[in-house]
């Protein structure tokens, strides 16, 4: 043993050991107290519920979400229900048609959580019909307050149907067809008393109250809006636990495949479950829920947790092969994998913890919840299974089965450390080179938000997306709208510079927007204050053609503007804001990005000192601040969780050569990933970026494995071929079945009801995958030309643990 190793095992023999004595000295009283504390968890943890809501989503500080919140109680809200009765057979112009359309409405006006002034259809007191007559402009209820549904005759009916074509209303709250009419209304984030609305609670009584009493073999009733998405996903969610249970039973046979124990087995996963207790019984303690877009993070730690758990039980069957006692085996895993095994621990906790980057309540639950998870494997992976495996009992006879099985299964991972020879390293890093160069120019334009018209996290088929698809086919305006909002600018005194009312240059202004964005690829329709003053004017004007524009007198102005604010949605009454409101052909990420790219171009091409242009509200505002945020938090999120891991990686080994090789690795599984996403057509959103941090955890782990035991071997002299190769013999078999195993077990998601979560297990699987063959194959390679090409001045120093 040379004068490092000896200096190195005196400093490791001051604080590993201690620890060690401390920890197996008084396991059971340790572990006893474990118990405990995983009981009052569990009372704790299954009280949890999921806990969705539309603020959640809303980015903090944003200026879209700024608009927004000025002045969500001016214009059409972003958390809208959209509800159509079809008649199955003909038209909706029938008594029974209509009476089923005025009870829908009823029922959908009393729900909870239903802004009830904002209920809008055929039957609603704020569906007009603006006539031009020979007096001027008049304005009647679409239906008159005279008719009921039990006096429904066909003139009556005949006259409603005439007048929703004169009024407009075809294509709006009438199908193009005809055959069905349609039900708006804004929901309420919170009720009177401040009580948040149960999104999950809230589908149930849709369903219940709406769709089960009203559809039948005449009528359909179809449905969408966030409540409705985020409670079919909700629903959707809760067959999660039936695919993990899956996963669960295959994790479970391969380990025991793997160490042929039933007691080994069970312990792996037992104290990956503790884990999990603890994480959920936390979060209720903390007053959070489990959000059903982040349902999938507590099973993706527990994926972590099998990785480090595997590892231990293939350190302590490989010494109990050797011949040691399953005590003497468990203070060996424990020492050998407390510092890799913390290393890869805390980098997963570090890139967990840069979701909060991102200003979004709902992702930095998310944060909370993996980073609750991971900072508890360090306990139930690397200090509770080593001590409960040291109360085991094992046999010679096992113990020379299984070191007949090692050397089984490890005799072809002597050809593939081959690699690590000076010949085929460099092949290696030529094919990992070109791989990753091809892989950064095939993700460059991966898109940041969704890529498909529908709900991107529900399969084409489900009902919410057939619903959406049919409303949107059949209905003029889309289902997705960006409201842009203009304000009237007043002067330092804080006066108006003009009476707002009076100030023609906001109309006229707006008018020239509005007439720009008309022709921007995926706006369908325009609704604006100033679309609707042209329309007044030509009407107070007998109809005359030439006046259907935006008025230059100013009284003339004023007086309209009055009329206008009798319009929903439109402006304030006090004339400070007017809006425009562009509805778009779906809320795709290429879509929304190209309306929001043209209005900002407009806005700074064009600035007027009378107006200011505030972008912006609508679903379609949300859904572009939430896309804004995560591409602006994308770059910096990945530069810190790789300055983390670097800077950990280097405090550990207190070597670049130890930084470069662990780092090169994952960044070429990271950009593979974007590549197969970009395939696979899955965008870069709130629920898809956590995932890739995981698959970073992952890789992590996989590398400081194998490294730490690299390093140990280089320790004792060996050079770096042999160490490569013993490396590989000892932990590789459990990277690779570790990696496969996850794979398998995710891979089963992808017959999930719930698209993102079919593909996340896509993603997951080819990520575990990447990452091991990156470690396996990558690592090394590099690691033996950085040893050739900068050859060390210092022997290597050995940390974390004693050669066994």
């Amino acid at each position: 043993m040379n004068g490092s190793v000896k200096l190195t095992e005196a400093r490791t023999r001051g604080l590993l050991p201690c620890v060690e004595g401390v920890l197996f000295g008084h396991r059971r009283l340790v572990l006893a107290s474990l118990a405990v504390f995983t009981l009052i968890m569990a009372w704790f943890a299954v009280q949890l519920r999921m806990d969705a809501g539309f603020e959640k989503q809303l980015p903090i500080g944003h200026e879209y979400i700024k608009t927004f919140e000025a002045y969500r109680n001016d214009l059409m809200g972003a958390n809208r229900l959209t509800l159509v009765v079809k008649a199955r057979n003909g038209a909706i112009w029938s008594a029974p048609g209509l009476k089923r359309l005025y009870d829908v409405t009823q029922a959908v006006t009393f729900l909870p959580g239903v802004s009830r002034s904002s209920v809008r259809s055929l039957w609603t007191p704020n569906a007009f019909v603006n006539e031009i007559t020979e007096e001027g402009f008049r304005a009647d209820p679409l239906v008159p307050g005279t008719v009921t549904p039990e006096r429904l005759d066909d003139e009556i009916i005949a006259t409603i149907a005439n007048s929703s074509a004169q009024g407009g209303f075809i294509g709006t709250l009438v199908s193009r067809d005809q055959s069905s009419a349609m039900i708006t209304a804004e929901l309420n984030e919170f009720d009177a008393n401040g009580a948040r609305l149960d999104y999950v609670a809230f589908n149930h009584a849709l369903e219940k109250e709406v769709r089960q009493r009203f559809e039948d073999g005449d009528f359909e009733i179809q449905m969408i809006g966030f409540a409705k998405q985020i409670g079919d996903i909700a629903d959707g969610a809760s067959a999660v636990l039936e695919f993990c249970l899956l996963a669960l039973l295959l994790t479970t046979a391969a380990v025991y495949w793997y160490c042929h124990s039933l007691r080994f087995t069970l312990l792996a996963l037992v104290c990956s479950l503790a884990s999990l207790v603890w994480q959920f019984g936390s979060l209720r303690l903390l007053g959070y829920g489990l959000d059903p877009l982040a349902v999938l993070v507590p099973f993706l730690v527990f994926a972590i947790g099998v990785s480090h758990g595997v590892q231990q039980i293939n350190f302590i069957v490989r010494e109990i092969a050797v011949g040691k006692s399953a005590e003497q085996a468990a203070r060996s895993s424990f020492t050998g994998l407390l510092v890799p095994g913390t290393l890869a621990l805390v980098t997963a906790l570090v890139s967990f913890v840069t979701l909060l980057l991102i200003p979004i309540p709902m992702v930095r639950e998310l944060a909370i919840t993996a980073s609750l998870g991971v900072a508890y494997k360090i306990v139930t992976n690397l200090v509770m299974l080593p001590l409960v495996a040291s109360l085991l009992k094992v046999d010679d006879k096992y113990a020379a089965a299984q070191e007949v099985s090692r050397q089984r299964r490890t005799r072809w991972l002597h050809g593939l450390s081959r690699l690590a020879e000076r010949r085929y390293a460099q092949w290696v890093l030529g094919v990992a080179l070109a791989v990753f160069l091809v892989a950064i120019w095939q993700s460059h334009d991966r898109v940041v938000g969704t890529l498909q018209a529908g709900a991107p996290e529900l399969r084409e088929d489900s009902r919410f997306n057939r619903d959406a698809v049919s409303i949107a086919s059949n209905y003029d305006i889309g289902l997705d709208w960006l409201s842009v909002v203009f304000e009237a600018n007043r002067d330092s005194t804080g006066e108006d510079s003009r009476a707002a009312c009076e100030n023609v240059a906001v109309g006229q202004y707006q008018d020239r927007f509005v007439w720009a964005m008309q022709g921007v690829p995926g706006v369908l329709s325009v609704a604006s204050f100033s679309s609707t003053m042209r329309q007044f004017n030509e009407g107070y004007n007998e109809g005359n053609p030439k006046m259907g524009a935006v008025p230059i007198d100013p009284v003339n102005y004023a007086a309209l503007a009055t009329e206008v604010a009798r319009t929903p949605g439109l402006m304030r009454s006090d004339c400070s804001m007017s809006a425009v409101h562009l509805y778009l052909a779906d809320h795709k990420a290429t879509t929304i990005n190209r309306v929001v790219d043209a209005a900002k171009a407009l806005r700074s091409e064009n600035p007027s000192p009378d107006v200011t242009v505030r972008l912006a509200s609508g679903n379609a505002g949300v859904l572009a601040a939430i896309n804004e945020e995560v591409e602006k938090s994308e770059t910096p999120m990945l530069l810190y969780v790789y300055a983390a891991i670097a800077l950990l990686v280097f405090v550990v080994y207190r070597d670049w050569r130890a930084v470069l090789v662990c780092c090169l690795p994952l960044t070429i599984g990271t950009f593979i990933g974007y590549w197969f996403m970009k395939e696979l057509q899955i965008g870069l959103t709130i629920a898809t970026l956590p995932v890739m941090v995981l698959a970073v955890g992952i890789g992590v782990d996989y590398a400081f494995y194998i490294y730490n035991r690299l390093q140990r071997h280089q320790a004792y002299g060996q050079p770096i071929t042999k160490a490569v190769e013993h490396a590989l013999l000892e932990v590789g078999m459990a990277t690779i079945f570790t990696a496969i195993t996850l794979a398998i077990g995710v891979a089963t998601w992808a017959f999930s009801d719930l698209k993102f979560q079919a593909d996340m297990g896509k993603l997951l699987a080819f990520m575990f995958i990447v990452n091991m063959v990156m470690a396996m194959t990558v690592l090394p390679a590099f690691a033996v030309w950085l040893e050739q090409v900068f050859p060390r001045r210092r022997p290597v120093r050995m940390i974390g643990a004693l050669m066994h």
